[in-house]
């Protein structure tokens, strides 16, 4: 450890920041951070990004860390500051996105008795944070500081609060950076068991019907880890699915690969799933959103589970061999136990299973009705698509229909280029992300694939994307409906559209005009084109209000509480009838 130097609080959080590598941090000032906000005005290392509302900061900071694997950082005042972060935690920890945000808080002496702008922090974040700190002398502080890196970055990664009193901040404590910023307490185990490997190996070797589970384990391990993954599913000849968060871990456009599985998955991936007699799981936990019904999830398969989280082994879904370790390293591990025992894939043993799935494949489950008059959303997502594909481009997302559609129509080739919000599904997401993205990768595409209402959750932050002249792409897919709220209640709840449509709506044009940015509005499918290339040829930000189908809906859909062999399909494979709620409603008219 260094012999240190005298400091106060506040240049020890941006010492810190500098030492541990931050050069971006999303934060909004108040009164319990000020200290802090003068440490930064002295130096210009760390770059401050000033948001338009706290909740925006931190999926900011998410977007930032998901498509660049480094910690998201965030700064933000006490008191309302810090209670409007919850909902950006509660969604980094569901969807294991690394943060480190440091809110301010009232002086020591004043915690406890209501003081102006107090709040309870680290009670309220504990449920929604990986760890949380509040910091009681400056003694503590480089620790902690350093800590906090560590424990959001290591094992699962997670949001981790650091709550810091503002006298604490003026205070002055000799600062020395850790040689081993560990926790003394928290070492998550990264290799995996090499019995349980073998095992598992030799399981695989014996499969007939075998299929690749994967999620965003994989990609929050690291690119060598996806590169590991995509040399196994070779060496293997397994077909490979994914969850909404692992999607571009493995390549979309590859033939071995099935699309995403679960609620809205491909017929192909989820059938897979239901027949498999063994299935890897790497890195993904068993949503709810995948397995469908329980009980009857996967009922012919032996199950494989590697995660890094011990605590999510058999948590939901029973595992015959389950391995605790970092996705990366058993990956690798895995990669040579199966080079040594069969060199080449034996195609002949999978020959009947790989016929099934073709079969499957041939089904066109993601086919849709053209129109030469309307746009149809998917089309929209695919133009996008092809409009791209070349170029290094990055997409987030709202939560929604739109958010499906883009998982479905468009091919993620590499990890960490799809930022959505999976667990947590929280609309307002997509926009603030995208700043994030394209503050890490300033040269790179960044589109947001929204809906017209989720965008309006947080549409304020258009006004940070113009202040720093980040050309993000907002593309609204607008069917002046909540789609997917719309879309249960035409399938569950007898077409009664309770508070789902979208009235008065904004006109986006003008109101991208508003911020300063670029507007453009297109409703003919012939058109399009070359309003998507106009939207990408604009050196700025850009509000794309796509008009498209009002009632189209999302196929396939497992209804909630069916098993993945009873999918709704589009009518556009003549086999579904007009009246949804009756196919629902009568499980001997599921789609298998």
């Amino acid at each position: 450890m260094s012999a240190g130097e005298v400091m106060t609080g506040a240049e020890m959080v941006i010492r810190a920041f500098q030492d541990q590598g931050v050069d971006t941090l999303f934060g909004y000032p108040g009164g319990a951070v000020l200290p802090i906000y003068d440490a930064l005005f002295h130096q210009e290392s760390v770059k401050h990004i000033l948001v338009r509302h706290e909740q925006g900061a931190v999926h900011a900071a998410e977007g930032y860390a998901r498509s660049s694997g480094k910690v998201g950082c965030v700064l933000v005042t006490s008191g309302p500051g810090a209670t409007n972060i919850v909902t950006g935690l509660t969604d980094a920890l569901l969807d294991s996105i690394p943060l480190v945000c440091i809110t301010g808080q009232v002086p020591t002496h004043l915690i406890g008795s209501d003081a102006f702008q107090e709040c309870d922090t680290v009670g309220i974040t504990r449920s929604c944070t990986k760890h949380n700190y509040l910091v009681k002398s400056i003694e503590d502080l480089p620790r902690i500081l350093h800590e906090a890196f560590y424990v959001a970055s290591h094992g699962r990664p997670g949001p981790v609060v650091v709550d810091l009193p503002k006298d604490i901040q003026f205070a002055s404590g000799v600062y020395r950076r850790p040689v081993d910023n560990s926790h003394k307490t928290y070492n998550p185990q990264t290799q995996g068991d090499p019995e349980k490997i073998r095992a598992a190996v030799a399981l695989m070797a014996g499969a007939r019907r075998p299929v690749f589970y994967t999620g965003g384990g994989v990609i929050n391990a690291g690119p060598e880890a996806s590169e590991l993954l995509r040399e196994l599913a070779r060496a293997t000849g397994f077909p490979v699915t994914s969850t909404l968060m692992g999607l571009g871990a493995f390549p979309g456009s590859d033939p071995q690969f099935l699309g995403m599985l679960g609620m809205h998955g491909t017929y192909e991936a989820n059938l897979a799933m239901h027949e498999c007699d063994v299935m890897i799981c790497i890195g993904a936990r068993f949503d709810d959103r995948i397995t469908g019904r329980l009980d009857a999830f996967s009922p012919f398969s032996k199950k494989i589970h590697v995660d890094i989280d011990a605590s999510s082994i058999n948590k939901t879904v029973k595992a015959d061999i389950g391995i605790v370790g970092d996705c990366g390293s058993v990956l690798s591990d895995m990669l040579r136990e199966w080079r040594a025992i069969t060199p080449e894939p034996d195609q002949g043993r999978l020959t009947e299973w790989l016929s099934k799935i073709r079969g499957w494949k041939a089904r066109e489950c993601l086919g849709y009705w053209p129109s030469g008059t309307t746009i149809k959303p998917q089309y929209a997502v695919q133009r996008i698509y092809e409009a791209t594909k070349d170029r290094e481009t990055y997409v987030t997302t709202e939560v929604g229909q739109h958010q499906m559609w883009a998982a479905q129509y468009y091919k993620f080739d590499e990890p960490n280029r799809w930022m959505t919000s999976g667990g947590l599904g929280t609309m307002g997401y997509g926009l603030p992300a995208a700043i994030g993205a394209q503050l890490a990768h300033r040269g790179a595409l960044v589109i947001d694939i929204a809906g017209e209402a989720s965008i309006q959750m947080n549409i304020q932050e258009m006004s940070t994307a113009v202040q720093y002249r980040l050309p993000v792409k907002i593309f609204i897919l607008n069917n002046e409906y909540m789609g997917m709220v719309r879309q249960w209640q035409q399938l569950l709840h007898g077409s009664r559209y309770s508070e789902s449509y979208s009235e008065s709506l904004p006109d986006f044009v003008k109101l991208a005009e508003a911020y300063g940015a670029k507007g453009i509005r297109c409703s003919d499918p012939g058109s399009l084109d070359s309003a998507i290339a106009e939207m990408l040829d604009y050196d700025g930000p850009v509000i794309f209000d796509c008009i498209v189908d009002k009632t189209e809906n999302c196929f396939p859909m497992i209804p909630s509480g069916k098993a993945h062999n009873e999918m709704l399909l589009s009518d556009y494979l003549g086999e579904t009838g007009a009246d949804l709620g009756d196919v629902i409603s009568d499980e001997g008219k599921m789609l298998v």
